[in-house]
């Protein structure tokens, strides 16, 4: 698998002899780097030198180290393509007692959602563009072209896969990769600063709310636009502890896709005002906020197109 979403040679499991040795070693010529698994489907522990992170950590972790182990140490990191690594003496011994293969998929100039259960991919079949698809035990994994930072538990029952962290390798799955786009990105992006308790919402400058004369080409009612967009406004400003920003994000995805159809324009613009104004109030820096609906408002139109 490559990151244009082809293979150079047929990988589709290991080798019929049973040797994930093969596999990793087609895996790697397509530049896809491998790294051997324990029982438990765990990378295998650091050596008694790296042990605890003891030798600095490698390099290219998230705390740069001087670490370059021979061994297959330190998890995702320990990724390669280099054929004489993955058949090196020490990694032989290692290759003996693995029960699966992993990949890195950051270092393939990929991103890999994880789904961890039906509901997960109920959810990502309405949120996110369709992609190759690799069935897991539980779940799914969604794969992407591109590279994002990784994160665990970004909603329930989902993780996402990228730069510094490495995914089971399940087969080369199905269906067309697509891009990241917007939506997928911003199921990692973190809120800049904690809600601030008040006066927030007194200092950030009032703007014009949406009205009809902003949306001439849009095919619904006044009644209907506004209430629609009250409710999605509640339910941002409801969020007095955590989370307004994200909300933001839903609410501006939501309220755009009813849009697509439209002959427009529709006033997307206001909408997406009122939404930043509404994540200010209750705390959320308004650059984060802006992003957030921009991300949301582009999420419903890459969906639509």
């Amino acid at each position: 698998m490559t990151p244009d979403g082809t293979t150079r040679r047929p990988v589709d499991g290991n080798h019929p002899d049973g040797s994930h040795l093969h596999t990793a070693l087609a895996l790697a010529a397509a530049g896809v780097p491998v790294l051997p698994l324990r029982e438990g489907k765990v990378p295998f522990g650091n050596c008694r030198t790296c042990k605890d992170n003891a030798c600095g950590g490698r390099p290219h972790m998230k705390a740069a180290g001087p670490c370059r182990c021979p061994a297959p140490c330190h998890a995702w990191a320990a990724a390669t393509t280099d054929p004489h690594v993955i058949t090196s003496p020490v990694w032989a011994a290692v290759w003996r007692e693995a029960v699966a293969i992993a990949y890195h998929p950051g270092g393939a100039g990929l991103t890999v959602v994880d789904l961890d259960n039906a509901a997960a991919v109920d959810w990502a079949r309405a949120a996110l563009p369709l992609t190759r698809t690799v069935l897991t035990t539980r779940g799914e994994h969604w794969i992407y072209q591109g590279v994002m930072p990784s994160a665990n538990a970004v909603r329930p029952g989902v993780d996402v896969k990228s730069l510094t962290q490495y995914a089971r390798w399940l087969g080369p799955g199905t269906g067309r990769m697509v891009p990241l786009t917007a939506a997928v990105r911003a199921l990692v992006v973190k809120e800049d600063t904690t809600p601030a308790r008040r006066g927030v919402a007194s200092s950030f400058p009032a703007r014009a709310p949406w009205s009809p004369d902003v949306a001439a080409g849009c095919r619904h009612t006044d009644r209907y636009v506004r209430t629609g967009l009250e409710r999605g406004l509640a339910l941002v400003r409801s969020r007095t502890e955590s989370g307004a920003g994200s909300q933001a994000f839903g609410v501006a995805r939501f309220l755009a896709a009813q849009h697509t159809a439209c002959p427009g324009p529709c006033g997307l613009a206001a909408i997406g005002e009122e939404i930043v104004t509404a994540a200010v109030s209750v705390g959320v820096p308004e650059a984060y906020a802006r992003r957030a609906v921009a991300n949301g408002l582009e999420a419903a139109m890459e969906r639509a197109a």
